[in-house]
């Protein structure tokens, strides 16, 4: 009988699937280390950043930059703090990444027609501006519903908060408190009044639609519905919950 003859495309073709396997775990374990490392160190960039500082190299005409500085918690106002929760994520001191009951409230106006979107806790916006990328699809979705949980697990509330504070775009180009307070209200992070913080969670919902430093009426509006939450909530002894995991 003849020796055996391997065909080098199946021998390729086995290491390549050997790998292909491996790769989703590599990948957890390079997040997993990225999120003990940010735990304790500033979050400079985001796959959100990165995706438009790219398109601006290529581009820089017609795509913005990012002008993105981190600031420490102690020196964010508390009102803004209050401003995001009561825009973004009110029942954001329970749940542990996902809120099931807004989720299940969002799919159900879309199924209704409405495709405003909606249900994405403050946990699963800072997974998916860390990680992922913008648009919408159920694989996606799936990925930001696993990292959040991931996130809740690593990080505090309050870690989860700041981070957030300082990735969340707020204009074209500005992300983080520390560039959107200076560049869209001449301010610092930690001199925000209510309504200033107000306006700044008035223009998460679509950044490079809502102008802060020139609302319009709609953006006007929204400020005043979340000045009206943030005193619904209780002000900011609503935040003590933050002090008590320190």
């Amino acid at each position: 009988m003849g020796a055996h003859v391997i065909n080098p495309f199946t021998r390729l073709s086995w290491r390549w699937l050997h790998w292909f396997w491996r790769l989703p775990l590599l990948l957890l374990v390079l997040i997993i280390l990225l999120l003990l490392l940010w735990r304790v160190v500033p979050v400079t960039f985001s796959a959100f950043m990165l995706q438009q500082q790219v398109a601006a190299w290529l581009d820089p005409e017609h795509s913005p930059g990012v002008n993105q500085v981190w600031v420490d918690w102690e020196d964010i106002s508390p009102q803004l703090m209050l401003a995001v929760i009561a825009s973004e994520d009110q029942r954001f001191p329970l749940h542990a990444g996902i809120d099931h009951k807004a989720t299940l409230n969002a799919i159900q106006a879309a199924l209704a027609g409405d495709s405003s979107g909606g249900g994405s806790t403050i946990t699963q916006q800072v997974a998916k501006n860390l990680f992922l990328w913008s648009g919408r699809s159920y694989v996606r979705k799936g990925m930001e519903w696993g990292l959040a949980l991931l996130i809740e697990r690593l990080w505090d509330k309050r870690r989860i908060l700041e981070v957030y504070l300082n990735i969340a775009q707020f204009s074209t180009r500005d992300y983080g408190v520390g560039a959107a307070s200076r560049s869209l209200l001449h301010t610092t992070p930690d001199r925000l009044t209510r309504q200033q913080a107000a306006l700044l969670a008035a223009a998460l919902p679509a950044p490079s639609r809502y102008d802060v430093a020139k609302p319009s009426r709609y953006v006007r509006k929204s400020q005043t519905r979340i000045l009206r939450q943030m005193q619904l909530l209780g002000g900011l002894a609503y935040l003590d919950f933050l002090s008590l995991e320190k």
